[in-house]
């Protein structure tokens, strides 16, 4: 190694040389300040999360049950009492951050933060208008005392039990077991069928007979078998009228009334009527026609050689 590089390295050892007053310097920051801001950071921290744990878990054994005992002492049911319990779950969480804050003496930070909370909520909220508007219709369709868990509902072709509504979706399941979740909006903008949300419920049958069948004997019929049903209301009684002169049938369409409905019972009840007025009419020789036709006339052929002909030609080929 050249003198001239030896010389070159003291030099530059030389400017990195740390002075003892130096060391004395970064030795009291360390000791005076770094120190007792991270110690004071790590109390405060464990403050804020001791305290956060604290108020949540203490709020939520004391107000999420009272919430709860509150509306049910009032009626409401599973769809008030859901998304409640949710609500207030939220309350206390945010409770418990907004004290936690507090307590540990992160009031700045905390001002900071809810400052930055409102400007995201604001761009969320132009940015998401469909989310606000489900949210909205969530409200309504919790508010609504028409609309429960555990209602049978159809919509647009649909049709189901209401399992749950949240403020932006509701679950549906459907009668063959599957599940629909459906946005709060497109139940709250369209129109719900409740068909058991009455104490009765009406329902009716066609019942076809032959054109040549005793129209009143065939009525008797009817109504006799329904007043037997012991599930079919006698009041308000069966109605049976003539309302369709069809191709092969004359329509008498029955209508009778069920109580308490569900969708078992109407399915059921329908079925055990219509297969006693059929097992009765069969009894009784009163057709049911199903759809036929009769053709009547003369079918005249001519020409008949020559379609022989081309039948044989056909059949050479």
């Amino acid at each position: 190694m050249s003198f001239r590089v030896l010389r070159s390295y003291v030099a530059a050892a030389r400017d990195w040389a740390v002075t003892p007053l130096q060391v004395a310097t970064i030795r009291e920051y360390v000791q005076n300040t770094l120190v007792p801001n991270v110690v004071e950071f790590a109390t405060n921290a464990a403050t804020f999360l001791l305290t956060v744990a604290v108020v949540y878990y203490v709020g939520k054994a004391l107000l999420v049950p009272l919430a709860e005992r509150t509306l049910q002492a009032r009626g409401a049911g599973d769809t008030l009492v859901k998304p409640a319990r949710k609500l207030t779950l939220v309350g206390v969480g945010f409770l418990a951050v907004t004290i936690g804050f507090a307590v540990a003496g992160f009031g700045n930070l905390l001002s900071s933060l809810a400052t930055i909370v409102a400007a995201l909520t604001l761009a969320i909220g132009f940015a998401s208008q469909d989310l606000i508007g489900n949210l909205v219709a969530g409200a309504f369709l919790i508010g609504d005392p028409k609309v429960k868990i555990g209602d049978w509902i159809e919509w647009n072709d649909n049709e189901g039990i209401i399992e749950d509504i949240s403020f932006r979706v509701s679950r549906v399941r459907t009668f063959d077991n599957g599940l629909i979740t459906v946005p709060n909006s497109e139940l709250a903008n369209t129109a719900l069928e409740n068909p058991v949300a009455k104490d009765k419920r009406r329902l009716q049958f066609l019942f076809g007979v032959g054109y040549e069948e005793d129209l009143d004997h065939a009525r008797d019929v009817i109504i006799e078998e329904a007043n037997a049903h012991s599930e079919i209301l006698a009041d308000p009684g069966v109605s049976v009228r003539l309302t369709e002169l069809a191709d092969s049938y004359v329509g008498l369409n029955a209508r009778f009334w069920i109580a308490d409905p569900s969708r078992a019972d109407v399915s059921r009840i329908r079925s055990e009527y219509v297969q006693a007025v059929k097992e009765r009419c069969d009894a009784e020789s009163i057709e049911m026609p199903y759809p036929y036709q009769q053709l009547t006339g003369e079918i005249s052929v001519e020409n008949a050689e020559d379609a022989d002909d081309a039948e044989s030609a056909a059949q050479s080929e």
